[in-house]
């Protein structure tokens, strides 16, 4: 069983770091406040690193769950000259390319690094039922795959280096702009003086804008199948009613706005009478 070493106790990091203790797999932890560790120490029986060399030096298997680039960029640096023979595993989200030529540096090094970004909240952490997306050399990422099931439901392999941080980037970028939605649907039917359970009932149990939706239109888009099944003209329509009837609420309306110039785009370029997923051809800069 290969040995453990943790960096980044933050709220994910540390039930992270319990998890893969009550698996057998930690040895040591690191973290920039030296309390945090020592209280994860009293708690869970592991030595406490002093400096991310000392963590490397107890470890095979470094992992780093810190807050963005910098910070990785920053440790990774700092145990370059220790990383031979070693595997470093980032959960942390950040830029691709920055993860990329840390990677191509820690191979030169005679390392391997995986960029290994979760998909979850800090319950799901506690819980060990993550998400995580692993990219990385194929070669030697079952063990990695394995390690990380003690904290994670799903491990996912989607390639190369980057390429676990490009998918969830994927993710993020849907996430936000879904509950940025969320927030703005939901106060537009509180100025119409619908009840906020009737609310919360229609968009947590009927509405189509769920992974149900996701599983319809992306094969549409990824084989340019326009058959209609909800014709663009119509969803057009339907959000020039919500910009009309916003104004009278005084009801802010940025992001369904911004979608109905998409799909009177969309609907300009002859998809009039297809169906609305595609808007996919006016992302891609395309035209019939």
């Amino acid at each position: 069983m290969p040995r453990v070493g943790l960096a980044g106790l933050g709220v994910m990091g540390w039930w992270i770091a319990a998890n893969l203790r009550k698996a057998g797999h930690l040895v040591a932890v690191y973290n920039r406040t030296r309390e945090k560790a020592e209280r994860f120490s009293k708690e869970y029986g592991v030595e406490v690193a002093r400096s991310p060399k000392e963590l490397a030096d107890k470890a095979d298997v470094i992992i780093t769950m810190l807050s963005d680039s910098d910070a990785v960029s920053s440790f990774v640096g700092s145990v370059m000259d220790y990383v031979g023979g070693k595997t470093l595993v980032d959960m942390s989200t950040i830029h691709p390319s920055v993860s990329v030529k840390l990677a191509q540096e820690v191979s030169r090094r005679g390392g391997k690094m995986y960029d290994a970004p979760v998909i979850g909240t800090s319950v799901f952490a506690q819980q060990a039922k993550l998400t995580v997306l692993l990219g990385g050399p194929k070669e030697g990422k079952e063990a990695v795959e394995d390690m990380l099931k003690a904290t994670a439901q799903t491990v996912v392999y989607v390639g190369p280096n980057g390429a676990g941080l490009y998918a969830k980037l994927v993710n993020n970028l849907m996430v936000g702009v879904y509950v940025a939605a969320l927030a703005e649907a939901l106060e537009f039917g509180l100025k119409a003086g619908l009840d906020p359970n009737v609310i919360t009932e229609v968009l947590s149990k009927y509405t189509s804008a769920s992974p149900t939706t996701a599983g319809l239109k992306l094969p549409k888009m990824l084989n340019g199948d326009y058959s209609v099944q909800f014709a663009t003209k119509h969803m057009r329509k339907d959000l020039e009613i919500i910009q009309d009837e916003a104004k009278g609420l005084k009801s802010p309306t940025l992001l369904s706005s911004l979608a109905l110039q998409l799909y009177r785009i969309t609907e300009n370029m002859g998809y009039g009478e297809l169906d609305y997923s595609a808007v996919k051809e006016v992302i891609s800069g395309k035209r019939r």
